[in-house]
């Protein structure tokens, strides 16, 4: 089956995490398979979970996830607009991969009204390098509060003259409700880029809600493109959203704990170690007690290092871990969390926050320093220990300099990379995505105690994308979405 160049779909959710990221990444693995040049994009996403794309800057993982379903390389066309929270009101704006500023709440919805430009600019290019763009929405078009100076959803929607697909999430209850309570509260222009609607994450029989999608189909006027069942194995997939990190827990007899910070960022760093047979992976969450019997502990990156310090002690962890410490317990930081391990955070020119300094673990003999440039790139390296490659990305402000950076955690060519502790349990680094690394996973789970299984991570991910492309044209009328994009 072939579409016309330039043609465009785009999916709206009645609200956020009804699995429209999991629904793009499908329909574009199925839409390859059918022999389409497909690509996605998403106009404005909110996360934490970021990713290193080829031409330099960085986009939501979702993004990332997509390109991949679509046998693309990651670009900043993907995802033009990209926010990521640093504090409760306030968020660091990523403009087509660069890093612009740092806005409150009120400021961003400010700033909307000139952000339209870059993201048709993006759009625009992909939709000339493509038969087909699939596109994804951002929270909900119901919101009407937030419909001036729009981008994510029905003010894009109209801009570009994309038709809208309205997904509804049966699992959290009340689906007949969204899909009928966001069309009455549409006004009459948004109400028309609507070409249908789809129910997602069915459990049990589809066929037993066979009247309540009939009932919809004739309250609304719309047509319906299906009923798609729960996939189970969404979990195998790298998730954007922290509230999927429950899913990311595993069982087995090597037990790795990962502190759930406030801001945590870049999480699916866990997903291959939550795939390995022989680990426990566990999500440490506000008010829980680190186990006595964890063997290795996992500080993760973090969108405001000295916030999510602060958030640390008040959970007690620090003192934890300094009992996992002294029991010869195994730590390993990552980005923020490797800053955290050291004696302290620096910030005179307030990047992250209010000016200042906050004092770090001191488990590392390491500080770092706040700088304003950003360092994104795609990163080659060779782990010290186990003398093994590794390929992973560096997305981080700050530079650590210290006496534990002579035992450096990696070498990038000629330059010294991360830090270990004198005993060798201490560990930091700035790279992301090593665990993806099959190589580096398992010399790594071998060096600290575990017997890996040596699974290939990246063949299990590009068979789970097609496990999801055949669910999806098995359950939902992939003929009749393709041929609504316009």
């Amino acid at each position: 089956m072939t579409a016309p160049c330039g043609r465009a779909l785009m999916l709206q959710g009645t609200g956020s995490n009804v699995g429209k990221s999991m629904l793009v990444a499908g329909l574009i693995r199925a839409a390859r398979l059918r022999g389409l040049n497909v690509a996605p994009f998403k106009p404005q996403n909110m996360s934490n979970n970021a990713a290193v794309t080829d031409d330099g800057g960085e986009i939501g993982r979702a993004q990332a996830l997509q390109a991949r379903a679509a046998g693309l390389a990651p670009h900043t066309d993907m995802n033009p607009i990209l926010l990521k929270p640093e504090t409760d009101t306030g968020a660091q704006l990523v403009v087509q991969g660069k890093r612009r500023a740092l806005l409150g709440a009120r400021d961003y919805f400010s700033a909307k009204r000139d952000l339209m430009a870059p993201v048709l600019d993006s759009f625009g290019r992909l939709r000339a390098a493509h038969d087909l763009v699939i596109v994804e929405g951002a929270g909900s078009p119901a919101e009407v509060n937030l419909r001036a100076n729009d981008i994510a959803n029905m003010g894009f929607a109209c801009a570009a003259d994309v038709p809208v697909v309205l997904v509804g999430d049966i699992d959290r209850g009340g689906v007949i409700a969204q899909i009928v309570g966001t069309q009455a509260v549409l006004d009459d222009r948004d109400r028309a880029q609507i070409a249908g609607f789809l129910v997602n994450k069915f459990r049990g029989d589809p066929r037993l809600f066979d009247d309540g999608y009939a009932y919809t189909v004739d309250r609304t006027g719309w047509p319906g493109f299906g009923v798609l069942p729960w996939f189970p194995d969404a979990w195998k997939l790298p998730a954007e959203d922290a509230l999927d990190l429950k899913a990311r827990e595993s069982e087995g007899t090597f037990r790795v704990v990962c502190l759930g910070l406030s801001r945590i960022a870049n999480f699916d760093d866990l997903d291959p170690l939550a795939q390995e047979p022989g680990v426990s992976l566990r999500i440490l969450r506000a008010g829980e007690v680190l186990p006595g019997d964890t063997d290795l502990v996992i500080l993760p990156g973090s969108k405001s290092t000295r916030g999510d310090l602060d958030f640390l002690r008040a959970q007690g962890w620090d003192v934890d871990l300094a009992a996992h410490r002294r029991r010869g317990g195994r730590i390993l930081g990552i980005c923020g969390g490797y800053q955290m391990l050291g004696h302290a955070v620096h910030d005179p020119d307030g990047i992250e926050g209010a000016p200042g300094s906050t004092p770090g673990l001191g488990l590392l003999d390491v500080a770092t320093d706040m700088v304003p440039e950003k360092r994104l790139a795609l990163t080659a390296a060779r782990h010290v220990a186990t003398d093994t490659p590794v390929n992973g990305y560096e997305i981080h402000i700050g530079r650590t300099s210290g006496a534990d950076t002579g035992r450096p955690f990696a070498m990038v060519g000629d330059r010294p990379e991360g830090a270990i502790s004198a005993d060798g349990r201490v560990m930091g680094s700035y790279l992301h995505g090593l665990f993806s690394d099959n190589a580096f996973r398992g010399a790594f789970l071998q060096m600290v105690g575990a017997e890996p299984e040596g699974r290939d991570y990246d063949a299990g991910v590009e068979a789970t994308l097609d496990a999801l492309a055949a669910h999806v044209e098995a359950h939902l009328d992939v003929d009749g979405l393709l041929a609504a994009a316009r």
